[in-house]
């Protein structure tokens, strides 16, 4: 099919060409998702922008959103190409691990237990997503080898599943401070100026920037809190045997 460079298609014809029904195309413009075609005489015709917009909100669709996170989204300044990309970046994990996917007998060969409970409890956590027949995705392979570690010292998958909630607890305070900030600093003077079309680019690289930016952050923040820590513990327990020893 030849492409459409002006507004010389009839809703009929719109359908036909972009695979959906006309009461589906009527339905989105009545929720302001479509703008209205252009009127000639009696008859309303569509162009480029009805069906690159189709496309693009099937493929937003297709991305998770529902219809109203759509049109919110789109607004006025609904920016397509640019738009889709940075809902892309948006949804995409954070973290730079695939996920693996592990029997119930290897976790509980690993955590040394059967108990189910301890499942369900990583699963809350976050940290395990149940698949189906006694198989699940273990959604951060580096955290499990931490737990792993933590087993050869000796310590119960209980106390294990203690740490990574603490830890865990502590990861969210961190991450909103993130979120806030961007928020903050740059989608709403991006929101307040109208969203303009030029800038989309701009926010899009700074939401990706944000990931390694965080989690540079965070550990380099970790790293000395964590020696600062080790130093003062034990500080105070070579002082504390020093008295005893007296």
């Amino acid at each position: 099919m030849t492409d459409v460079t002006q507004a010389d298609l009839t809703i009929d014809e719109l359908a036909h060409r972009t695979g959906m029904t006309v009461r589906n195309i009527r339905a989105h413009q009545s929720r302001g998702l479509l703008p209205p075609p252009e009127v000639r005489g009696r008859t309303g015709y569509y162009g480029s922008e009805h069906v690159a917009r189709i496309e693009l909100i099937r493929e937003l669709q297709g991305e998770g959103f529902n219809l109203e996170s759509i049109r919110r989204l789109l607004g006025e300044q609904g920016s397509g190409a640019e738009l889709l990309r940075f809902t892309r970046v948006l949804r995409e994990p954070f973290e730079d691990e695939e996920p693996q996917i592990v029997e119930a007998a290897e976790l509980a060969e690993r955590w040394r237990s059967t108990d189910v409970k301890l499942l369900q409890r990583a699963e809350r956590l976050g940290f395990l997503r149940p698949l189906g027949d006694g198989r699940y995705e273990e959604l951060s392979p580096r955290l499990a080898r931490a737990g792993e570690e933590l087993a050869a010292l000796g310590l119960p998958a209980e106390l294990a599943l203690d740490v990574v909630e603490k830890v865990r607890r502590h990861a969210e305070g961190v991450a909103k401070v993130f979120v806030r900030l961007f928020l903050e600093q740059v989608w709403k003077p991006f929101v307040d100026a109208g969203q303009p079309e030029e800038r989309w680019p701009e926010v899009r690289e700074a939401l990706e920037r944000l990931r390694p930016l965080a989690s540079e952050s965070l550990l380099a923040v970790f790293q000395l809190t964590m020696t600062e820590a080790v130093d003062d513990a034990f500080g105070r327990e070579l002082v504390r045997q020093a008295r005893g020893k007296r």
